[in-house]
């Protein structure tokens, strides 16, 4: 620890500022420098397409800390400040502005970038996409009674934006490649849930379209053109088609990549002065036993302090779950484990899907790979050492609400 006097970090989200709470939890008393290139305090993003979008959470109930904190623990926070490149073999971070700052350690914590629409119109006006608070403020002033939004997507991002833009009063159409959203993350069997669930609450789902173009008038989107020429038209357009981590600080590092930055159990790059945490850290995960990345709020959370142990030389790994949450109208839901679409065998429901009250399980060779509690709550922590213990379950015993978790 007497060697490392000064760590850097890059990224103005919750994996940034937690990796400087961390760090000063484990008493580390040298110098901290927190890059964030929004001008904002680093904040939580979920609330971008939930509580905040709906106007139901102010923005402040995003911060992870307020400005007197980081002054309070001596953490020099510069705002609007993007990081351009990184020097591994000089231990420098080339800033936007010309200049450039030293570490001993350095963390990054740069996020994802949503992916960009590639289609003729997709440059105009009242195009939409989420990640930012300015991102979502626009998207919000599109929402209200009278107004008309097409979402392209059907992911989460794109369904909750659908769930607020409704409850609004706004008149959505939702446009999904795939036979039903969240196909990929959840599959066939449980998919249907949230197709159902968002045609009941008057959104016009359209599934297994392609979209042509953005159709414009002087230089505002006014609707779409699909595949089989039908128009739709509407008064914005919100694009929800996935997010690629942001590479481009770890690329000018050398860092090994592939699907994110290669880091290993404790976070560590292939760089032994640089750690990943949050979206990009494409993470050799101990309890899987395979390599996993996941842009999920719990992993920006919690990733932070098992790296700046390591960066501190402590022997540790990181073994939590990969853990979401989501709201939709009257349906919450939380989802821990890790399942991709063909890496399961069978899914088992505890409860009833119609009424959406239920527990659905993923299993492979009769072990549970992951879970997610819809309207029904307090399970998670009595699944998770299921999980993590890899032990068979009995699929009709799974089912059965009187058999408690822990007799499986």
């Amino acid at each position: 620890m007497s060697t490392v006097r000064h760590v850097v970090i890059v990224g103005g989200g919750l994996a940034g500022a937690k990796t400087a709470e961390a760090l000063r939890a484990q008493e580390f008393d040298g110098d901290v420098t927190l890059l964030a290139a929004e001008p904002q305090l680093p904040y939580e993003r979920p609330p971008l397409s939930k509580g905040y979008l709906i106007g139901k959470a102010s923005f402040d109930e995003a911060v992870v800390h307020p400005e007197d904190w980081y002054r309070d623990h001596r953490i020099d926070l510069r705002r609007g400040t993007r990081a351009g490149a990184v020097d591994a073999i000089g231990h420098r971070v080339g800033l936007a502005d010309g200049g450039a700052i030293s570490y001993d350690k350095l963390v990054l914590a740069t996020g994802a970038r949503p992916r960009r629409l590639s289609l003729p119109g997709a440059d105009a006006a009242g195009v939409h996409y989420l990640r930012t608070r300015e991102d979502s403020d626009a998207i919000r002033a599109c929402l209200g009674d009278g107004q008309r939004l097409i979402i392209i997507g059907g992911g989460w991002i794109g369904l909750e934006v659908a769930a607020a833009a409704r409850g609004a009063g706004t008149t959505v159409t939702l446009l999904e490649a795939a036979e039903l959203p969240l196909l990929s993350v959840l599959g066939p069997e449980l998919a249907q849930v949230f197709a159902d669930l968002h045609r009941a609450n008057g959104v016009d789902l359209r599934l297994g379209v392609r979209v042509d173009a953005i159709t414009t008038s002087h230089g505002r989107a006014v609707g779409a053109r699909l595949s089989d020429g039908t128009t739709i038209e509407a008064d914005a357009i919100v694009a929800g088609v996935g997010a690629a981590p942001d590479l481009t600080l770890a690329e000018s590092a050398g860092l090994d990549l592939d699907n994110g930055v290669l880091v290993d159990a404790s976070l560590r790059s292939s760089d032994p002065d640089i750690y990943a945490v949050g979206d990009i850290a494409n993470h050799d995960h101990p309890v899987f036993g395979h390599r996993v990345r996941v842009e999920h709020w719990a992993t920006a959370l919690k990733q932070p302090a098992v790296a700046v142990a390591a960066l501190l030389g402590q022997h540790t790994s990181y073994t939590e779950l990969p853990y979401f949450y989501s709201d939709q109208y009257d349906l919450s839901l939380e989802y821990v484990g890790y399942a991709p679409n063909g890496s399961y065998d069978q899914v088992v429901v505890r409860g009833d899907l119609a009424r959406r009250e239920f527990v659905a399980f993923w299993l492979a060779y009769g072990r549970i790979k992951a879970a997610m509690n819809v309207n029904v709550w307090d399970v998670v922590e009595s699944i998770k050492p299921r999980i993590i213990s890899g032990w068979g379950v009995n699929a009709d015993r799974l089912a059965d609400p009187s058999v408690p978790y822990d007799a499986l």
